[in-house]
């Protein structure tokens, strides 16, 4: 009942097909993540494909004509949906792998751990005017273009939504991180994102942070139940003042754009130099800005300085319960696995 060329991006993560593949259960019967039957419920592949091309044709359907899609999966199902989606008309533009650093391991010791999965993006048509925020991109990544194979963590920690027992209410809840990206990808302030299979609402949650609009879509209470408790939580924001930040060849590779996506310093924080003569605010896609001046926090650094270059992970401050923290000490956090 929605109407025709509504939104502007769709970000699907449909059942997986795990059943007919028999991959539910571990050899010790029990099942894999909680999965249960009736999630992942397909009497055959045909029956399987007719779901995929019934919400795929209603996506295309929503979509604006410059609109995009992105579809996540793994080799029980992309491959098939891959196909699908192109001879319904949408035109690829890239395969994005998601390069889990924490993956669960083979419980069967029969294969390589599948340690990714594959998101396909894809416009409209061959003729969409797509959205590419490549400047947000190059951003988020310290000033490096931003390549399609995407280092993100499983989703853990506070994060994960538990149920009374402890024990994951959903197989395969998203990182924010990782939606974080996608939107900041593709979509701009005020856009309409569709999510068809909404589970706990990470989409929701993270497009109502960037200042997106949302339509969420979910059959499970329990998820349904979640998702709204997250986005009550949850402040709606702004992706202007966009933020980024290049680091020291000696140090392994942190941009500031993924303590963004991850929440440690959300967009919106202010920085500080030592001494507070200074102050910035955080973008959504790793840039900062002071004054009339935006960039890395290296490039601002020096230009509140005049200075030629600056270390901005030691440069700027943000303040934790009344005292000011380099960033230098969280990235170090993170570097540590803090």
């Amino acid at each position: 009942m929605l109407p025709s060329g509504s939104v502007d991006c769709v970000f699907a993560d449909p059942p997986y097909n795990l059943q007919l593949r028999g991959e539910l259960r571990r050899p010790d019967d029990s099942l894999v993540d909680g999965v249960d039957d009736d999630w992942d419920k397909f009497s055959d592949f045909g029956a399987y494909d007719r779901f995929t091309r019934d919400w795929l044709t209603e996506c295309r359907r929503l979509l604006r004509k410059d609109g995009t899609l992105w579809v996540i999966g793994a080799y029980h199902n992309i491959f098939r949906i891959g196909a699908i989606l192109q001879d319904l008309g949408f035109w690829v533009l890239n395969d994005v792998i998601w390069r889990k650093s924490n993956p669960m391991p083979n419980f069967r010791g029969r294969r390589f751990t599948n340690a990714h999965e594959t998101m396909i993006w894809a416009a409209r048509s061959k003729e969409s005017r797509y959205k590419f925020n490549y400047q947000a991109m190059k951003a988020l990544n310290d000033d490096v273009q931003m390549r399609s194979d995407w280092l993100i963590p499983l989703c853990t920690g506070p994060e994960r939504m538990r149920n009374q027992h402890g024990l994951k209410l959903h197989p395969t809840q998203k990182p924010e991180a990782l939606l974080h990206r996608v939107l900041l990808t593709s979509t701009g302030h005020d856009d309409i994102v569709l999510d068809p299979f909404s589970g706990t609402g990470t989409t929701a949650v993270v497009a109502k942070r960037l200042g997106r609009h949302f339509i969420a879509i979910e059959r499970h209470p329990a998820y349904v139940e979640a998702a709204w408790g997250r986005l009550r939580r949850t402040r709606r924001g702004s992706d202007e003042g966009i933020a980024m930040s290049p680091t020291k060849r000696d140090v392994p590779r942190i941009p500031f754009g993924n303590l963004v996506e991850q929440g440690v310093v959300p967009p919106g924080t202010h920085l500080f130099d030592r001494q507070r003569r200074v102050t910035a605010v955080v973008g959504a896609d790793g840039t900062v800005l002071a004054g009339d001046t935006r960039g890395s926090i290296h490039q601002v650094g020096a230009a509140v300085q005049n200075a030629p270059s600056c270390n901005g992970w030691t440069f700027w401050h943000l303040e934790r319960e009344g005292v000011l923290v380099p960033l230098d000490t969280l990235r170090a956090a993170i570097l540590a696995g803090g």
